[in-house]
């Protein structure tokens, strides 16, 4: 255990009273699974342990027993694939490692499309090594990469910083290693750029090109304010049609929020829920598992997922292989069918401007500043940590342009 709090505070994921902590519950765990530290524990053993601390601990007593035993489902992940490769060739090595990384990302619960993308930046960075072994990298081989990217590839400054994020957490959570400092990497240039903003007539020009569930999310997207993943992930305890309210459970970091529902939609998502009762009920009586919950409750709470306050307020309308779980289950509405159904409406509206889902968000945030709503509140409703995100949409209301001349006219 001495090891295992020596990562905890080396890793700077816990300083020394809160890993004394974390190897508490450990500890705790194990002997209630009657097992060494060494042994392997079942999920069944895990769940057994958080339910009944949690029937006598309060709930953050609970969440950090759970990050706890994640964290050292994290540590021995690492040991033991560290103890595998040595003797393999590079390629092999980097296999095992990409492997190593999938499987982190999923202790820690981060996102399929987050896992997705930093397991594609390992594999662009195997090219760029050309065959060496992913653990006789160095920090200057990140600043070579960093400088690669922003000479050759000519990419975004948001896509190199994705770039630097997926290759730090190879090294800080597969490879142990840390990355020294690379502030003299060629930078991508960073560009100042506008939001693509319509106007309230091009609104509903593009509504006009739209019907069905699709006009329904899209008024969503633009009522709220929404992102397009917090729109797809709303459940049905998420909207309260009494107070106009929207909640956002776990959007961008991790943070949850509350905005606003529009009045005039109100009629058309109680006929959207009930259609998606209609597909609780036909899971529940063909004993279909329960939607995904988020980590910690469905650790707590596994049947919840099949409760019709967690179902999904935009559920998909076919059952589908769940990417990680691979259990057969109801997802939401897909992604991509909201995007290009979108796009697919501004062009017949004839919109001569790149519509995309978020120039929804973009145009509520724009709109509400025209209204004259402060900045303050457009920032909490869009839950910006930093008011400066917010303040870019000052340079497209068009309020600010209200009483300027032209020195032509």
């Amino acid at each position: 255990m001495e090891q295992f709090k020596s990562y905890l505070i080396s890793s700077k994921l816990a300083d020394e009273k809160k890993a004394g902590f974390y190897i508490s519950w450990v500890t705790r765990l194990y002997n209630f699974c009657r097992k060494n530290p060494e042994d392997l524990v079942t999920s069944q053993e895990v769940n057994g342990f958080i339910n009944l601390i949690s029937k006598e601990q309060e709930e953050w007593q609970v969440q950090q027993a759970s990050e706890a035993i994640l964290l050292y489902q994290l540590y021995k992940e690492r040991r033991d694939t560290s103890q595998k490769v040595e003797n393999l060739p590079p390629a092999a090595q980097w296999k095992l490692t990409a492997d190593a990384m999938k499987r982190v990302l999923r202790l820690m619960h981060r996102s399929y499309r987050t896992e997705q993308t930093y397991i594609g930046w390992v594999r662009r960075l195997y090219f760029y090594m050309k065959g060496r072994s992913p653990y006789s990298l160095e920090s200057r081989n990140v600043k070579d990469f960093m400088t690669y990217l922003a000479v050759e590839k000519n990419v975004a400054v948001s896509t190199q910083n994705q770039a630097f994020n997926a290759i730090l957490f190879l090294f800080r959570h597969v490879l142990d290693k840390r990355i020294d400092d690379i502030s003299d990497a060629v930078r991508a240039k960073r560009n100042r750029r506008l939001p693509v903003v319509l106007t309230r007539s091009e609104i509903k020009r593009l509504f006009d090109q739209m019907s069905g569930l699709y006009l329904l999310m899209a008024k969503v997207l633009y009522g709220s304010g929404l992102r397009l993943q917090e729109c797809l992930q709303l459940r049905v305890k998420d909207i309260d049609l009494e107070r106009n309210a929207v909640t956002v459970r776990g959007g961008k970091g991790d943070k949850d929020r509350e905005t606003t529902l529009p009045e005039s939609i109100k009629g058309d998502l109680r006929e959207q829920l009930k259609k998606a009762q209609k597909f609780h009920e036909s899971d529940r009586k063909n004993n279909i598992a329960g939607v995904q919950l988020p980590y910690a409750f469905e650790r707590k709470s596994p049947n919840a997922g099949k409760e019709w306050a967690w179902f999904w307020a935009f559920p998909s309308y076919k059952l589908s292989v769940d990417p990680i779980t691979k259990i057969v289950r109801r997802h939401h509405i897909h992604h991509g069918n909201l995007n290009k159904y979108i796009r697919q409406a501004g062009l017949k509206a004839e919109i001569p401007k790149r519509v995309t889902v978020h120039t929804l968000r973009h145009s509520f945030a724009t709109h509400l500043l025209e209204d004259g709503y402060d900045i303050r509140t457009i920032q909490e409703l869009l839950g910006h940590s930093d008011v400066r995100t917010t303040m870019v949409y000052t340079h497209v209301a068009g309020k600010k342009k209200v009483g300027i001349k032209s020195p032509l006219d």
